[in-house]
């Protein structure tokens, strides 16, 4: 069995991350997808092949059109780690804003002198 690609594979691109957005609310069939891009049908067909393999797209058949849909619940995996960095660069900032405030009483302080 074939292993499953990474979700951070899927939105490493802008194209998918498009393709992404663009069914997030509503399910589009293929031909509907590819319109929307200068690329051809079998390069947005590959990025579908992809969504899927990483699990943010399943296709659902509908007389002779294939819709694609959006699964985003992998998705929460990449806010929890975003949401880390997020974390960790507002105490730094926090942490500047603090020395600058600092800098500036000391500065203010020697002026009165």
């Amino acid at each position: 069995m074939k292993a499953r690609r990474d979700v951070y594979q899927a939105i490493a691109d802008p194209t998918r991350r498009a393709i992404i957005n663009m069914i997030a609310t509503e399910p589009h069939n293929v031909n509907a997808i590819a319109e929307k891009f200068e690329v051809s049908r079998q390069a947005i067909s590959l990025h579908v092949k992809i969504l899927i393999d990483c699990g943010l797209v399943t296709i659902r058949q509908q007389g002779r059109d294939r819709f694609c849909e959006a699964q985003l619940d992998q998705l929460g995996e990449v806010a929890q780690w975003v949401e880390q960095y997020r974390r960790h660069w507002e105490s730094k900032l926090d942490a500047m804003e603090t020395y600058i405030e600092k800098l500036k009483k000391e500065r203010h302080g020697k002026r009165k002198k």
